[in-house]
């Protein structure tokens, strides 16, 4: 079975960074994106099924398994749902949407209504949308649409923690860069 010890262990760096340009600042607050951060490739020792996403949250990082099959990972930092929020499992991505539109859902609403009951009605999608510039939309065959995403943001501050009501964020550059990789139906284990 494998653990984030196992699976932090067998990773050996490449050396490879990513190329992505750096990772934009909110409009509304400074911050410096930390170079140990930005998406690196790696070549693991013990390689997890290609064309998978793995989120292994006590490290912050969101694993794409290159569809390849020869171990090669890129690992993007990511915030993660709150204590209580997080919700493990395994999905699929059942959609993926552009500048997708939101709607807090009635437990976030419930949850905290002077945060959220102003979008009740739902946001259009657009630079200050709290999904950011692309969201990957989590099913599970049972359940179908989860409510749970993997999708951008512009507050690169809340990368590394948790913060969110369960889904798991990305810098909006590099979720569009993640969105532009994984298919439709790509399985997603969220550890």
């Amino acid at each position: 079975m494998l653990n984030r010890r196992s699976f932090i262990a067998s990773a050996l760096a490449t050396g490879a960074a990513v190329s992505l340009g750096p990772a934009p600042a909110s409009a509304q607050e400074s911050f410096v994106f930390p170079p140990q951060m930005m998406p690196r490739m790696f070549q693991l020792a013990e390689p997890l099924p290609p064309g998978t996403i793995h989120v292994f949250p006590q490290d912050f990082g969101l694993y794409w398994s290159l569809p390849s099959g020869d171990g090669r990972v890129i690992r993007y930092s990511v915030g993660i749902g709150r204590a209580g929020l997080y919700e493990t499992g395994e999905f699929y991505v059942g959609a993926k949407k552009e500048w997708p539109a939101w709607t807090p859902t009635d437990e976030m609403i419930e949850r905290d209504p002077a945060a959220y009951e102003q979008y009740a009605d739902g946001m259009p999608g657009g630079p200050d949308n709290p999904l950011g510039a692309r969201a990957l939309y989590l099913f599970q065959p049972q359940r179908g649409d989860t409510f749970l995403r993997i999708h951008g943001t512009t507050l690169p501050n809340t990368i590394g923690r948790r913060v969110s009501n369960g889904c798991v964020r990305l810098v909006n550059s590099h979720i569009i860069h993640l969105y532009d990789q994984v298919p439709q139906g790509t399985p997603v284990k969220l550890l």
